[in-house]
């Protein structure tokens, strides 16, 4: 449905041959304050909900690390003003140049601001896999579509940035580097939320950025995500044994085991109700009427998030119930 919407946007602005009054209006600049949890790491935390136009697209986390040598940032938040007023924060915070970006995933609201890190000559790295959404049609078509929702935050100088570096975990191992005497460890976490997933640890502060693999305090972005290895890469996100976690979505986390019990139960539920529903040949508009919501209907983004992760689960047990025949 989501696609369906996308490509009808695509094609009325181009039948329409022109943008909104404000499609080359320079987005007003923002001011972030980061949020200090260990020696070394900040991170920016964004509203709950979906990115609108009063989030000015400000719904994900980012974060970054203080070196001797540099800055590591990990994302750069969904707008282009939004990764300047990234850097206008970290430059506030210490004089050292930001020298890498760590992309999570490419998603909308994790990726728009990287123009802003490459204007500033930092090296992005991102996962291999990554450039399949890059040079797809959907990542065209969400940007038409954040443009006419989000400008002029999102506007026509909004563009899509490539990595300089693909990281290929070689049989899913951990890549690691040094930065100004501390190590990270970047994560292969593929599969899961998206194809390219990746999280970082940063081994002396014992923090881990984990991206959009779990959501504190609201309703995850599902979609038709390979919920099953979702769930699995849950299971072992923590073996890096994090004092801090800070996800894609919601306050940096101390007790990870409670906070994550919302995303794994909900994708717990989403899989058990939708799989009983192929399984009992019951059509998707009547399994979702009579499926029982209660428990998760009072979080943030559940009213814009819910109806489309039902239906793209349904439609993925369908496929895993085809591929078990």
């Amino acid at each position: 449905m989501e696609r369906i919407l996308q490509l009808g946007l695509a094609a009325f602005l181009a039948l329409v041959g022109g943008m909104p009054a404000w499609a080359g209006e320079r987005a007003p600049e923002l001011e972030l304050q980061p949020v200090q949890i260990s020696p070394h790491v900040y991170y920016f935390g964004g509203a709950s909900g979906m990115a609108d136009a009063a989030n000015k697209g400000f719904m994900s986390n980012a974060g970054f690390v203080v070196t001797q040598d540099g800055v590591v940032a990990f994302d750069s938040l969904g707008t282009p003003a939004l990764g300047r007023a990234m850097l206008a924060a970290i430059a506030k915070v210490t004089d050292q140049p930001v020298r890498r970006v760590i992309v999570s995933h490419y998603h909308a609201d994790h990726i728009y601001g990287l123009q802003a890190f490459q204007d500033a000559k930092a090296e992005i790295w991102a996962h291999a896999n990554g450039r399949g959404y890059l040079n797809s049609d959907i990542a065209q078509e969400r940007l038409a579509q954040r443009r006419a929702d989000l400008g002029p935050w999102v506007n026509q100088d909004t563009r899509l940035v490539a990595a300089d570096r693909w990281l290929d975990f070689a049989d899913g191992k951990t890549l690691r580097f040094s930065m100004g005497g501390l190590h990270f460890q970047v994560i292969d976490a593929s599969g899961a939320h998206s194809d390219e997933d990746i999280m970082m640890y940063v081994e002396e502060d014992k923090v881990l950025f984990a991206g959009d693999l779990y959501f504190t305090g609201r309703i995850p972005f599902v979609g038709d995500a390979d919920s099953k290895a979702w769930l699995a890469a849950m299971d072992s996100m923590l073996d890096v044994q994090p004092e801090t976690v800070i996800p894609g979505h919601g306050a940096a986390s101390k007790d990870t085991a409670r906070d994550m019990a919302l995303t794994r139960d909900y994708l717990a539920y989403l899989r058990q109700e939708m799989g009983k529903a192929v399984e009992n040949m019951t059509g998707f508009e009547e399994a979702y009427a009579a499926t029982d919501w209660s428990r998760f209907a009072s979080y943030p983004a559940f009213d814009d998030a819910n109806r489309i992760n039902a239906y793209g689960q349904y439609l993925r047990m369908e496929r895993e119930s085809l591929e078990g025949d």
